[in-house]
């Protein structure tokens, strides 16, 4: 099974907790549990939905968005990643330098690529409307 991440790269971001926030909001609308740790230039954004098939057979996966800022640009990185207990009290060091992204089988791909997309999408309006 493949690993599977994209990343793109947010300009004029001036505000990366803002940034993560407003995403962050914009997912628990939609139906998302989500879970966030910023530390400085860097994030880590979690997003679980349910639903009982989702419940069944990955209960422990979840979107996992790292963020990473460099003067007013953010390298994004979004792939399917292991929900991690405890995310609010871990160290954001010790998380990305652990592997966050875990292998996943090819239909679970496409799918995760359509909502990947739509969600980086996303993520571009959230900026150009701050």
């Amino acid at each position: 099974m493949p690993l599977f991440k994209k990343e793109i790269t947010l300009e004029n971001v001036k505000d990366m907790q803002a940034l993560v926030n407003k995403f962050s909001e914009y997912l628990e609308d939609e139906g998302y549990k989500v879970q966030t740790k910023v530390e400085g230039d860097r994030a880590i954004l979690q997003a679980q939905k349910g639903g009982i098939l989702r419940d069944i057979v990955a209960a422990e996966r979840a979107l996992t968005f790292t963020f990473e800022k460099n003067g007013e640009n953010v390298k994004v990185t979004v792939g399917v990643g292991k929900w991690l207990q405890n995310l609010g009290v871990t160290a954001l060091e010790v998380l990305l330098l652990s592997e966050l992204f875990v292998f996943i089988d090819v239909p679970e791909i496409l799918w995760n690529s359509h909502v990947e997309n739509e969600l980086l999408k996303k993520l571009k309006e959230i900026v150009r409307e701050t």
